[in-house]
């Protein structure tokens, strides 16, 4: 109790000190002490207003980054569905054509010299389908590692946009409150949104 009321007398000491200051002030140095105050506030929300507007350039960024990195997802899935398509129509000209060898090693034949020419041509076409088949389908995949690789980007990009626009919230706020806590507390959310939109470039 003792140790508050000294405190309480202490700032009762130093505000009428500052009163008695400000009463002996000649009105030139009154006009200056009043303009002195007023800058230091206006400097404050001018550091405000610039952190906001470089968190909002930061926001339209991992954005952009993020619209990128879906719409990439979404041509990668279309290239790996038009693969697999291709690989569906080698594979069934393949079976088909063994079909084809089948049958024809089952069936009489007038000219065998010819009949064993043309199984050998279509036994060419197979094993080189079957070498065009593997290359198909490791494109194909190609293509899905690739939609998975974006789509990973994405998540991350959306969350640090996230997270920015949060920060640019918060930031805002500060003008209209006038606490530093919530201008804190955007800066360190909007660090937490760069640093997750920059580990996208992680992805691997």
């Amino acid at each position: 109790m003792r140790g508050r009321e000294h405190e309480k007398k202490g700032k009762q000491v130093v505000e009428r000190r500052g009163r008695a200051r400000i009463g002996r002030m000649e009105p030139t140095e009154m006009q200056e002490f009043s303009k002195q105050m007023k800058e230091g506030g206006e400097e404050s929300l001018t550091r405000i207003a610039l952190t906001i507007s470089i968190l909002a350039v930061l926001v339209a960024m991992v954005t952009v980054l993020g619209h990128r990195s879906h719409t990439e997802a979404v041509l990668m899935q279309s290239r790996a569905g038009d693969q697999w398509n291709l690989y569906e129509a080698k594979k069934i000209r393949q079976d088909s054509l063994e079909v084809v060898l089948d049958q024809m090693a089952l069936q009489p034949t007038v000219d065998a010299k010819a009949t064993a020419a043309k199984m050998a041509e279509y036994k060419a076409h197979i094993a080189k389908w079957s070498e065009d088949l593997k290359e198909e389908q490791e494109t194909a995949k190609g293509f899905e590692d690739e939609v998975t690789k974006a789509e990973s980007k994405a998540v991350r990009f959306d969350l640090g946009e996230a997270l920015l626009q949060i920060s640019v919230v918060l930031s805002s706020i500060t003008l209209l409150m006038r606490r530093r806590s919530f201008f804190v507390g955007g800066l360190g959310l909007g660090a937490l949104g760069v640093a997750i939109a920059a580990s996208a470039w992680l992805v691997r």
